[in-house]
């Protein structure tokens, strides 16, 4: 009677508890299966940036990650016994054993396979005080090897105190080979510290470890490796495995996964639709938690190369939340989750800035086309941009060079053959927009700017030639049916030589003349107008002509500006667009101060925009951990400017709307970063000698002699244009103002 009494008080208490977290579940906007936020599980630590287990891979994973996070240990055991915090089984993969001891490297079997190397079974624990950590990714940031010591497991829990600790067991029955115990370590180490997560791809060791614990002991989590590997205990393939998760829970409380698992990928790789997996674990009573995230790896085209796109797609996506994530930059999962998850894009802005594009979102689509702009609209752009050049016969068009090998399939076209080299442009040949009529410009077709094809990353190739090739006045009337735009800006780069003139094309005179066909000039149209140009005598003709705002292009690196330069520019311009670097100068991909540049044209009233953002995070500087919203917040809130000019800008008008910026105290990691910082910490041995202190910009610099006016065309000259070309050559009288930086250049 008494055991059957105890046996339904627990049924209950099991049906309360469940109770209990459906209604937790049903008012929390998370869909995981407590119903709180995903864990932030630290791999390493801050493993992305430092070595991997290192003092300061933890250290800064608890300064810059969400309340509750929790750092991630591969526990290995020394000769002796000792758990150490290592990624690897092999010293050499992750540390500099192979300096240390030349001639110790041996050869075991590890699940089947014989491997060489420094083997952690090889070495006691005082063998390793002289050995350093690395980085164990060689393309990653080489500066902080050699400074760490190894850590013990006890070294992170007494040194960082975690707030949550998961140790990872990878190998157990290696160890278990050559009479090394890992689950005898963990009920010894339990004593002194605290454990909350333990993991491992093996399931015999949960068998073990399960029995040793007891109910009170720490949380088990099955790891699955690839579908088709096979789990070396039950020699089952981890896909079958995967099969029942009813079997899986009887030994384990959650399962972490590859993200492949939750969104397969195809071969470019795209994302397919995503598995069940989620739901199923969730009723099968599993936490499911995903592994593989790191801002410097490969992902999906569908992210525009932004990882918190991708963490948003596993935490809010409206179908399913897993219950957390293992990240080698916790920073960005920690943002993710806290700042950006569960917020819409009618959310109210935190942060006011302009969202200018630069030829629409051209980080995704081919740029200057009516694809592009529409996207940079729908993403939130405030302002979308138009790089005016100008065809044989005077018509105004968007696009990003004046070269149309640099944006356009014209090589593969009936115009291939009309390439030539004009040395004011460029030594390289080209075929030059005022070598073609309009009609056969819109004939071609565009192509997507790869400005990091070096480094193998290739935007969209789903999209690389998609969009049409726009007028400036299609430009204008897309914008202008537009309801979310603030403004349109127009950017010219022309200085006429003496053949321009001679062949009549006046850009200046054409773009007025767009504006007021299409209705700008009027003043019946909200959407405001901004000309943009590196040429002060460029914007001085508009000024006298038009009312338009007039923003000037500084294209050089400086360092400052001087009193006089300021007070020339007011003269003709409402703002200035700078180069990143002149807010936050860069020496060896390290950020090493902050100029007073912007806020010393501000204090004059003029706006200051900023080019040019990107989300590949090999255009971005060590310090911003390669998330262009970590680059982004430290430009916005930590120099204060007015606007952003980027090829993505679904990121940048993302991050608007970013809650973190609303309360009262901002977290840790949506602080804007210290400039310098980082490189403080840097290995002094490893750094180049310092460069030269960028130039001060004076008045010498912004004064130009007046355009000259262009001659008036004869009225045959159109005619001439379109009928009479060489064949094979472009007729260099026909050519427009040429572009002083071409508009080659991509930035």
């Amino acid at each position: 009677m008494r055991a059957s009494t105890v046996l339904l008080s627990s049924v209950v208490l099991i049906q309360l508890f469940a109770a209990q977290i459906d209604a937790k579940r049903s008012k929390s906007p998370w869909q995981t299966l407590s119903g709180d936020a995903p864990l932030v599980i630290a791999r390493g630590g801050f493993s992305g940036l430092f070595p991997d287990s290192s003092i300061d891979a933890y250290n800064n994973a608890m300064q810059t990650s969400v309340a509750g996070a929790v750092l991630w240990c591969d526990v290995q055991l020394t000769k002796d016994g000792h758990g150490i915090c290592f990624p690897d089984l092999k010293l050499n993969n992750a540390s500099s054993i192979g300096y240390v001891y030349p001639n110790r490297q041996k050869s075991y079997p590890v699940n089947g396979v014989t491997i060489q190397g420094w083997f952690t079974i090889d070495f006691a624990l005082r063998d390793l005080k002289n050995v350093s950590l690395i980085r164990g990714i060689f393309s990653r940031l080489e500066k902080f090897d050699g400074i760490y010591a190894i850590l013990t497991v006890q070294d992170v829990s007494v040194q960082i105190k975690p707030e949550s600790f998961w140790l990872n067991v990878q190998n157990d029955a290696f160890y278990a080979q050559h009479n090394l115990s890992i689950s005898s370590f963990l009920i010894s180490a339990s004593r002194t510290v605290s454990i909350d997560y333990i993991s491992s791809p093996e399931v015999n060791f949960f068998r073990k470890i399960a029995r040793r614990f007891g109910r009170k002991g720490p949380s088990l989590v099955f790891q699955f490796l690839g579908k088709e590997e096979f789990e070396q205990t039950t020699k089952r393939t981890y896909g079958s495995i995967l099969s029942n998760l009813a079997h899986v829970k009887k030994f384990a409380s959650g399962i972490l996964v590859p993200k492949s698992y939750i969104y397969p990928l195809d071969d470019k790789p795209y994302l397919l639709p995503p598995t069940s997996l989620v739901h199923d674990a969730h009723k099968a009573g599993l936490q499911l938690y995903v592994s593989g995230f790191a801002n410097d790896a490969n992902i999906a085209y569908n992210y525009s190369f932004d990882p918190v796109s991708e963490y948003l797609s596993f935490v809010d996506n409206g179908h399913f939340s897993v219950d957390g994530v293992l990240s080698d930059f916790p920073i960005t999962a920690s943002a993710s989750i806290d700042c950006f998850s569960h917020v819409s894009r009618h959310a109210t802005k935190q942060v006011d800035f302009l969202v200018i594009s630069k030829n629409g979102a051209s980080g995704d689509y081919p740029g200057c086309t009516d694809l592009a702009y529409e996207k940079a609209i729908q993403y939130g752009a405030d302002v979308i941009d138009c790089s005016v050049q100008m065809s044989s016969e005077g018509t105004p068009f968007c696009s990003s060079s004046i070269d149309l090998t640099q944006s356009t399939m014209v090589i593969q076209s009936p115009f291939r053959n009309g390439s030539t080299i004009i040395p004011e442009i460029s030594s390289d040949p080209g075929i030059y927009t005022f070598s073609l009529t309009w009609p056969e410009i819109q004939s071609l077709t565009p192509a997507i700017m790869n400005p990091y094809r070096l480094y193998n990353m290739f935007r969209n190739p789903n999209e690389k030639n998609s969009g049409r090739i726009i007028s400036l006045s299609e430009f204008l009337n897309l914008a202008k049916n537009s309801t979310s735009l603030s403004s349109v800006l127009i950017s010219l780069e022309v200085r006429c030589s003496v053949p321009e003139r001679e062949a009549g094309l006046d850009v200046v005179k054409a773009v007025l003349e767009t504006l007021t066909e299409t209705g700008y000039s009027n003043g019946t149209i909200t959407t405001k107008v901004m000309i943009q140009s590196t040429h002060s005598s460029v914007l001085v003709d508009f000024k006298k002509q038009s009312k338009y705002e007039t923003v000037y292009k500084i294209e050089k690196n400086i360092g400052d500006i001087s009193d006089s330069a300021i007070e020339d520019i007011k003269k003709f311009a409402n703002a200035v667009v700078l180069r990143k670097s002149s807010v936050f100068p860069v020496a060896d991909s390290f950020v090493t101060g902050q100029t007073n540049v912007v806020e010393r044209l501000q204090k004059s009233k003029l706006l200051v925009y900023v080019k040019l953002f990107h989300n590949e995070f090999v255009s971005q500087p060590y310090d911003f951990f390669c998330d262009a919203t970590v680059e982004i917040n430290t430009y916005i809130t930590g120099a204060g400017l007015n606007g952003t000019i980027t090829e993505f800008p679904l990121t940048a008008a993302r991050y608007k709307r970013n809650q973190c910026l609303g309360r009262k105290q901002t977290p840790s990691y949506m602080s804007p970063l210290k400039p310098g910082g980082l490189l403080s910490i840097v290995n002094p041995k490893s750094l180049p000698p310092a460069e030269p202190p960028y130039l001060v910009f004076t008045a010498d610099d912004v004064t130009e002699s007046p355009q000259p006016p262009a001659t008036e065309k004869s009225p045959s000259s159109s005619t001439n244009a379109q009928t009479h070309r060489p064949s094979g050559h472009t007729r260099l009288t026909l050519s427009l103002c040429l572009s002083v930086f071409a508009s080659l250049l991509l930035l």
